[in-house]
Formats: C-alpha cells, structure tokens, sequence
C-alpha cells in the first residue's frame, strides 16, 4: 500500500504539492487526475524517492522507497519510457537492470514476451517507436515481479490493441492483490480501467472516492423525454405536470425535453395521469470525461483564449452542485493569505514559501531567509501592498552605476599598450 500524509513540495518560491495526503490500497487500478501542472508527476517522484518532500513524508508498505530493501524487486515504476541508452539492445537494457537487482536473466526473456517484444529483442531501442518504447518501459516496471506498481501514461503512442492490453494487464496486475497506481489524461480509458480516483489540482487534493461515487456527486444525470411532434400542446403540458410534482424541465435544441429531480418511473406515472403519449423516456448518465472537466475547471493553469470566448469554461448543468471549493483556489495568486476584511483564519500556506498577491516577493536582501516564512505571514494583513518593494527600490540604481563606470575605464589602458606591444 501506498501513503502519503501531509506531503509537500516546493521548487524555490513555487508549491508543486501541499499538505497532500492518500492512500493506494492493493487490490484495485486507482487512478491518478489532475490537469497539466497539477503536481502528479512530481507526487510520483516523491513515492520512488527521486525527490525529496520540503514536508510530510510517503510511505511503501510502512517504509520510504529508499529504505526498502532491493527495492526494484518490490516497486516497479514507469515515468519516462525514453530513458533508455539509445544505442543498447531492448534485451540488454532489460538484463543490466536485472544484474542490478540480482533477478535472474530468464526472467528477462519472460518480460518480454509479456509485452510482445520478443522478437525484436536484439534491436536498439533508438529505433523503436513511441509505442514500443512504452512497451519496453512496462517491461522494465515488471522486471522484479513487484507487489506495487506505478505507471505515468502507459498507453501513450499505443494502437488500440496496445490499449487494451495494457487495460488487461492493469487489471490482472490488481486481481493478484498487487497495488497498481496510475496517472493518465484518457478520460475514456480511466473510466474502463480505474477502481477508485484520486483527483489533484494545482497540488492539492481534490477528490479520493471510488469512480462511480465521483461521477455521481460531480455531474447531473437526468431524464431525456420527448412527446410526438405534431401535438406541441402536449408537450406543454407535461412541462407543467412535471414542475408542478418537483422536477426541473429544459428544453433541448432538438425539441425534446431534459428532467432532473424526478425518477424515470415517476415521469411515466405523470404523463400516463396527464393522458400524454411518450415517443422517448431515456436516463442519461455522465460521463467520467464530464465528471471530471466539471471538478477541475477552476485548477486549469493552461486555458487557451478560444475557450473563453466560446464559454466552454461555464460547464455545470441545471442543477448541479459544485464541489466547495479550496478557499483562494482558482485565483490569482491562491497561495497568498485572503485580506483581513474575509475574516476567519488565513488560508494554510506551507512552510518557508514567500507569500503571493498583494505582498510581493521578499526583497534580496531577504533571499537568505527565503526558509522562514514568518515576518511574512505575520506582517502580511498589516503591511502595504508597496512594503517589500522599498529596500529594493534604492538598492537597483545605487549599485550598477559604479561597476559600470569602473569596467571600461580599468580595460582602457590595457588595450592601448597592447596596441603599443605589438609593432615591437
């Protein structure tokens, strides 16, 4: 099993993780969403101990990834499928990694014929395509026989069958009680392989439920009914005997009629009392696509202009409930704490990050108490907006006039005698 709990990662003034906690529990595909820059990546090299957390710590079976004894017999891990020396066949990039961990060379042979590369076995992978890379890659993660497995995109650049053998493979990799963790932007794919979700945006967590409870409780389903055409008159009326029992009746663009709040037998009752013929009574359910663009519209870093303009940013349905979101999140400058006038306590910034918004970032004479957060987090509700910026203000114009007066000046002269030297 997979735990995280109160981790934490910052690059310099920026906070790719904070306070993220969940658990991967064996036996199931959980998936792992977010938008681009949400912090998944980095949440994967925190989990293999490529990097380390500013904060809170995660664990494998109880221990941290490097404490874990031969730990490529026990975590089998694909990030980057390019990473492999170009000019080395598939097979010897497989057996290095073999000899490294002490796992025999016949289990090599048996993974790649796992993933179908047998026959190219004796072939640089600098010649391999994208999905042959990818494949190599799932090789190499399978390599130990490992209890936990992670995978960035395993089904990039493969074909359809490639996809779906990697969907079986997930899913036979989890009927074992293995711990199979897995980041993808297929909304389709997550929604036939994934168990459970753990969704992320701009570093926190915004949902950890299984995938039906997610697209439950972040979409609206609702009843498709359509009367005949030619009798418009029925059609008003089954609005109104629909409203008036409870339920919500739109219109659709094609003249049929969309209801939220009443159960498909319900609406049959109701337009069975109101002697109105049905042509259509249909359930609609959403999907995870949808599901999960109305969760994470507001943690999108990357939105082109078109979107705007065409409103694809106003998603939510009649009637549907928006996940509370994080306080200050989708705003500029999120991490910074919310002005005294919104009251209550200021929004939990991690440890050492200089604050955002209004107070700017600490001046250079500050770089070296970068680490401690507190004159900021303090002063911040107290201190103007142009605070920071004064100690920086006289020091710009007061140290590049010497050095630049000084540079040419000292040169001059050498220049002239070497001029002088060289007739001699």
């Amino acid at each position: 099993m997979i735990e995280a709990v109160g981790l934490t990662k910052r690059y310099g003034d920026k906070t790719a993780v904070y306070n993220l906690s969940f658990q991967v529990r064996p036996g199931a595909v959980t998936g792992f969403l977010g938008p681009n820059g949400s912090g998944k990546s980095t949440t994967m090299r925190m989990i293999l101990g490529l990097d380390n957390p500013t904060s809170g710590q995660v664990t494998i079976g109880g221990h941290p990834y490097r404490r874990l004894p031969n730990a490529p017999r026990q975590v089998g891990a694909l990030l980057d499928a390019k990473a492999v020396h170009g000019g080395r066949h598939a097979r010897n990039h497989l057996l290095c990694l073999a000899q490294l961990s002490g796992i025999p060379a016949r289990r090599v042979d048996e993974v790649l014929g796992v993933v179908g590369l047998q026959d190219v076995a004796r072939k640089r992978s600098k010649g391999f395509s994208l999905g042959m890379g990818q494949r190599l890659g799932i090789a190499a993660a399978l390599l130990g026989d490992p209890q936990v497995l992670l995978f960035d995109e395993p089904v990039n650049g493969l074909d359809p069958e490639g996809i779906l053998w990697v969907r079986n493979l997930m899913k036979s990799l989890a009927a074992e009680g293995r711990t199979v963790f897995v980041s993808s932007h297929l909304m389709s794919e997550m929604a036939l392989t994934a168990d459970h979700l753990i969704v992320i945006g701009r570093g926190q967590l915004l949902a950890d439920m299984n995938i039906k409870d997610f697209i439950s409780h972040n979409s609206a389903d609702f009843a498709r009914v359509r009367t005949p055409d030619s009798e418009p008159q029925h059609r008003e009326k089954l609005t109104a005997t629909l409203t008036e029992a409870g339920g919500q009746v739109l219109p659709e663009q094609d003249g049929a009629l969309r209801v939220t709040g009443l159960p498909l037998p319900r609406i049959s009752d109701l337009a069975h009392s109101a002697d109105v013929r049905l042509w259509e009574l249909s359930p609609h359910q959403a999907s995870l696509e949808e599901a999960y663009m109305r969760m994470t519209q507001g943690v999108v870093d990357y939105r082109s202009t078109i979107d705007q303009k065409e409103g694809l940013m106003q998603l939510p349905a009649p009637g549907v409930q928006q996940p509370v979101p994080v306080p200050g999140q989708g705003q500029a400058g999120w991490y910074a704490p919310p002005p005294p006038q919104q009251g209550g306590q200021p929004f939990a910034m991690p440890q050492g990050q200089p604050p955002a918004g209004p107070y700017g970032a600490p001046p250079a004479s500050g770089a070296p108490g970068a680490g401690q957060p507190n004159p900021y987090a303090q002063n911040a509700p107290q201190a103007p907006a142009h605070t920071p910026a004064q100690p920086a203000a006289p020091a710009a114009p007061a140290q590049p006039p010497s050095p630049v007066a000084s540079t040419p000046a000292a040169p001059a002269p050498d220049l002239t005698k070497r001029d002088n030297e060289d007739p001699r």
